[in-house]
């Protein structure tokens, strides 16, 4: 292609844009600072990101019988959704024989799956104090907590998940 022509196609592709561009299908409206908010939920492994609230192990039993049972079935032993709660070892890097306690390197994580995914039919509709209470009830039903002990955003970066060594971190400036 001549460069008189590649020229030419280039100043029509820039006038076609710029066309679309202006007269765009006016889909939608612009987010405020106050919308983002209300989506950034991310927690890290540091407690970074924890709300307000707190919770134990027995109101998160009571909701855990409500709310959750039909997937992660009787004390988290397991149904159509994964085992929560299991004393087996890994031994291989198959899925199924990963779980919270033999797996998962930080309780905080345990804490920031219920809240962005759970329950499953309803993401997102659990108070930051059920999400604190279930959080415990998981850990205790692990034995990696007192049943007594309270989770709220002091406590539950300080628990010591037994995986916690079995990984290699990829941003440690993030820790």
């Amino acid at each position: 292609m001549s460069t008189r022509r590649l020229v030419a196609c280039a100043a029509a592709a820039a006038l076609c844009t710029g066309y679309a561009c202006a007269d765009g299908p006016k889909l939608g409206k612009p987010l405020t600072a106050a919308d983002l908010a209300a989506w950034d939920i991310s927690v890290l492994p540091d407690g970074t990101g924890l709300p307000p609230g707190s919770g134990n192990a027995a109101q998160g039993a009571a909701i855990y019988a409500q709310k959750c049972i039909a997937c992660h079935g009787e004390n988290g032993k397991g149904g159509i959704g994964a085992a929560l709660v299991t004393d087996r070892k890994i031994t291989s890097i198959n899925a199924g024989e990963k779980s919270i306690a033999n797996f998962w390197p930080y309780a905080t994580t345990v804490f920031d799956i219920i809240r962005r995914a759970m329950p499953w039919t309803q993401p997102r509709t659990l108070s930051n104090d059920e999400v604190y209470a279930l959080t415990a009830y998981i850990l205790a039903q692990n034995k990696l907590i007192d049943e007594n002990a309270v989770m709220n955003a002091e406590t539950l970066p300080k628990v010591r998940m037994p995986n916690r060594d079995g990984f290699i971190v990829r941003f440690p400036e993030k820790m």
